[in-house]
């Protein structure tokens, strides 16, 4: 059994969703964390939830970025710990520097919140490493500002290292300007920094973990990464 922290900031709205999915449905210890806390010692792994932190004042993310909380999951990342920000966590994760690139306006300036389908571009996270490249998803969006922007140079830098993660795409698996629902550029859905360990995505998999919600494939990045820690922790009991 592996111990998750989901960071818990003022207005965050999706972090009861987290707590339940990886207590109730996945069976894992879950460490409900307070913004100002200053140390995540003892957790295998970090959630950045959905919401609003602190009203989305200034921009999306910008003022959890600073929080107390936020040095700690910095310290955490740095050493290899698994961080998974989820739409307004991918946000904070954005303005705190830890991922590449920005977050805009939804280019129909307006909340997007409905299915989308994804397809899996990296498996070099904890994540994803048991999916496939390739492998559609279908998980819900909720959000007003998920038009991801990086300039051109970062982003051809993201792609050659391999840190788009996610893209938006139709049933099918296929990328095109019709599957993206908020303008991000060039479909991108959810990056990764270099290590691997640190993501960030729109989508919200805690919101597609259960069949009765409508898909259940948002569990299998959750299941992912508690896969991943246990071999981890495998090894360095062996060595």
């Amino acid at each position: 059994m592996m111990r998750f922290g989901v960071v818990i900031f003022p207005a965050s709205n999706c972090d009861r969703d987290c707590v339940h999915v990886l207590r109730t449905v996945l069976g894992q210890e879950v460490e409900e964390v307070w913004h100002e806390e200053q140390s995540l010692d003892g957790l295998d792994a970090v959630v950045l939830p959905g919401g609003f932190a602190y009203g989305d004042y200034l921009r999306a993310g910008a003022v959890a970025a600073r929080a107390p909380v936020m040095a700690a999951v910095r310290a955490f990342a740095q050493v290899g710990g698994p961080v998974l920000g989820i739409c307004n966590g991918f946000q904070i994760l954005l303005e705190a520097g830890m991922l590449p690139g920005a977050m805009l306006r939804n280019a129909v300036l307006r909340f997007r919140c409905t299915m989308v389908h994804v397809r899996v571009e990296s498996t070099q996270t904890p994540f994803t490493r048991t999916l496939r490249e390739g492998q559609v998803l279908q998980m819900p969006i909720a959000h007003g500002e998920g038009n991801y922007f990086a300039p051109g140079s970062l982003l051809s830098t993201i792609e050659e290292a391999g840190q788009i993660v996610l893209r938006y795409c139709d049933a099918g698996g296929r990328v095109n300007h019709g599957a993206n629902p908020n303008g991000s550029v060039r479909n991108v859905a959810g990056v990764r920094n270099p290590a691997g360990n640190v993501v960030g995505l729109m989508p919200h998999p805690e919101r597609a973990s259960e069949d009765v919600l409508g898909s259940g494939d948002g569990r299998l990045l959750f299941e992912s990464v508690i896969m991943w820690l246990e071999t981890r922790k495998r090894s360095l009991v062996g060595a």
